[in-house]
Formats: structure tokens, sequence, C-alpha cells
């Protein structure tokens, strides 16, 4: 499957979810936020499978002032 992740390309043998994604991509299942085509996913909603070509943003928390 293909996605758009944070303005890259990423292909990833389907199906896939939020978790799989995040291990395949190299960041934490903590601290971050997922948006799909622009929609922010809550964790709860992790699970569910991510569709071809979506568009998903991942937002990190950073320390700092």
């Amino acid at each position: 499957m293909e996605f758009t992740v944070n303005g890259d390309t990423a292909q990833i043998d389907g199906p896939v979810d939020v978790p799989k994604l995040l291990a395949h991509m190299g960041f934490p299942d903590e601290g971050v936020a997922i948006a799909v085509d622009g929609v922010v996913r809550p964790k709860s909603r992790w699970s569910e499978e991510i569709g071809e070509y979506a568009e998903i943003d991942v937002l990190t928390a950073v320390q700092g002032g």
C-alpha cells in the first residue's frame, strides 16, 4: 500500500493501521498525534485500517520553551 506521511511517499505491505505505520516509519507510539486525510484520529481508533493513498500527518511532542 502507498501513503504520504509528512509529505513523503511511503510503501508498506497492507493492510495497515496506525501502530503498524508508526513502527514501520520509526515513530514512537506515545506522545504523537495522527491525522489521516486532514482529520485527527483519536488513539481509540488507531486499530482501524488506513486506506491506500491516504495523506497522513504524524506530529510528535517536543519539549522546550
